[in-house]
């Protein structure tokens, strides 16, 4: 991956324009709802304002390259974390809190680095094995310390923001190591949020029966099924962003963004009522904080990349 790979890329070019084009379609369409509508729709503007932020920022940190990207899912990775501990109190115990935030730039790190067996680019071996040594690590922490008050509930919390936010999010960055690493990180981040649109369009629609009332009183088994169908057509649509891919891989990528997506997004919905908190933050305008908008990946990124690996290899 590098700025003149990307710039010459066929399938970098196509999502820079069918992403700009809809950025614009959507901007010309709140001007009219403005303009004929007397409902207040500033913050459906304050989402699109984050869009207008986020989609240049994705796009430059993938034209940068790959070491841009690793770097860029772990700057997500640790603010994510950063919004899970401040909402959960873990940001309260330091030594904690800075044990998982080293370990998710180890993670970052060992994405970079090549293999030493293979000389391929990331350390696959390691990379797999970093949740061994890490968890050990948080263990050994109230040891260290010669502490128990609390301990098990904070070193529970640290387990688990590690391994969802520094280890299953990594997988995305990791894919910038594949032989296809466009393809397949252009077209990850674009069909995750066309399933969330359209898990809410169909909801809206048709939505008659709820999914999970206690976890998350919108969402209804229509919009699910809407943004599930959704999903799997997505992949035939978008088939040239992985040429190499066949029919059952076809399928498996539909379903791990249609299932994985909404998987994502309901954990950290349960996570959020049990705490009790509306949204993770409010980083970004109209979309609250890192963590509410790369949820739906968390779970989509390292199914993805094991799928593609079974089948494929990823260099």
């Amino acid at each position: 991956m590098t700025v003149d790979a990307a710039l010459s890329s066929e399938i970098v070019q196509f999502y820079a324009v069918l992403v700009g084009s809809l950025i614009i379609l959507g901007g010309l369409a709140l001007l009219a709802v403005t303009a004929i509508s007397s409902k207040d729709i500033r913050p459906i503007w304050q989402t699109y304002r984050g869009w207008l932020i986020m989609a240049p920022l994705a796009f430059g940190f993938l034209i940068a390259g790959r070491t841009a990207v690793i770097v860029g899912v772990c700057l997500l990775a640790l603010f994510g974390f950063r919004e899970f501990a401040r909402a959960t109190g873990l940001y309260r115990d330091w030594w904690m809190t800075l044990g998982v935030m080293l370990a998710i730039v180890g993670v970052a790190a060992v994405s970079l680095v090549s293999d030493p067996g293979t000389g391929a680019h990331g350390w696959y071996g390691f990379f797999m094995a970093l949740p061994v040594y890490v968890v050990g690590l948080l263990l050994v922490i109230p040891v260290i310390r010669n502490r128990t008050r609390g301990q098990l509930q904070s070193t529970a919390l640290a387990v688990l923001g590690f391994v969802y936010f520094g280890w299953m999010f990594a997988h995305l960055g990791f894919l910038a190591n594949a032989d296809h690493p466009y393809g397949y990180i252009l077209y990850l981040v674009f069909a995750v949020e066309v399933n969330d649109i359209a898990a809410f369009i169909f909801g809206k629609l048709f939505g008659r029966h709820k999914l999970r009332s206690e976890v998350s009183p919108n969402k209804t088994v229509e919009g699910s099924l809407g943004a599930l169908a959704v999903s799997l057509a997505l992949p035939w649509l978008l088939s040239f962003s992985f040429p190499h891919l066949g029919t059952l891989q076809l399928v498996l990528t539909g379903l791990i963004v249609g299932i994985g997506g909404q998987l994502g997004d309901l954990t950290i919905s349960f996570i959020k009522r049990d705490i009790g908190v509306k949204d993770m933050g409010a980083v970004i305008p109209g979309h609250g904080g890192i963590l509410d908008r790369i949820d739906s990946l968390i779970f989509v990124a390292p199914l993805f990349f094991h799928m593609v690996r079974f089948f494929h290899g990823i260099a």
